[in-house]
């Protein structure tokens, strides 16, 4: 990558695209689409994904499976900056005629699926890394997964069937920003430590920061690149509302929102 700069700088930007998004569609999940912005930054400004804005359903593209749709508002204006739709959408989300709703479907061209209900996008994204795999094509699928949503048990389903069919083509993020809906993973079920975990259903399990954008490039790239014969994992350590002071570490911040004075304000403060 030649400039480690450049990605800082879209994530900055794309932190701030999303607060205006919040201040025009209050009902977004605002502190887990914040958690998650460097990981979609550097998957298409860093080019690890193979992509094609004018051609979304090219057989030669990568898949990305977003499975915490609500928490991916951020996906927005990265879709809109790389002409999957007129960047003009970003003033509209939520309103009526718009193809941006405050939780995404796969109606939104960039969005291979519907995972509004949590815990079902890494069995949809095996299914595909199955059929890619059968079909002996390069094409890799990718994964964003919240924490929380590893109480679900369809997940565990789909961590065992990778495992077991060994799609070394398949590589999941966790955004693991330690906070569910109600409070700190930790003190719903605390599902660490989850490399052991993963090591043990016959993954490649890497731990990095999240919020670092050289770590994730580099591992990130890595794990494309690899050719072990099992699916990878990328645990990324990140912040839930990332970028927001009051909502930081709020064990509830999943829930909150802010006001148009306070997001004007953050919008000053952001350098």
């Amino acid at each position: 990558m030649n400039s480690f700069k450049f990605l800082e700088e879209k994530a900055l930007w794309v932190r701030k695209e999303t607060l205006k998004i919040h201040k025009i569609a209050s009902g977004i999940r605002l502190a887990s689409s914040l958690s998650c912005v460097e990981i979609l930054t550097v998957l298409y400004y860093g080019k690890i994904l193979k992509y094609y804005p004018k051609d979304i359903y090219n057989k030669e593209r990568d898949r990305l499976i977003i499975s915490k749709a609500h928490g991916s508002v951020s996906f927005y204006p990265i879709l809109g900056d790389l002409g999957f739709f007129d960047m003009n959408e970003l003033e509209m989300v939520g309103k009526h005629g718009s193809i941006l709703g405050d939780i995404p479907d796969c109606s939104i061209p960039g969005y291979e699926s519907m995972n509004g209900s949590l815990g079902h996008g890494l069995g949809v994204a095996c299914g595909m890394a199955l059929a890619l795999k059968r079909e002996k094509r390069k094409e890799r699928v990718f994964v964003l997964l919240g924490d929380g949503e590893l109480y679900e048990g369809s997940v565990w389903e789909a961590i065992m069937f990778a495992g077991h069919h060994n799609l070394d083509n398949l590589v999941l993020i966790i955004d693991n920003n330690k906070i569910c809906m109600l409070d700190y993973c930790k003190k719903i079920i605390d599902i660490e430590p989850l490399h052991e975990k993963f090591n043990v259903f016959k993954w490649k399990s890497v731990i990095i920061n999240g919020h670092d954008v050289e770590q994730l490039y580099n591992a990130l790239l890595s794990l494309k690149q690899d050719e072990v014969d099992k699916p990878k994992v990328l645990i990324a350590d990140t912040v839930k509302g990332k970028g927001v002071p009051s909502l930081e570490n709020d064990p509830l911040c999943h829930v909150k929102s802010l006001n148009a004075e306070q997001i004007d304000k953050l919008l000053i403060e952001m350098k």
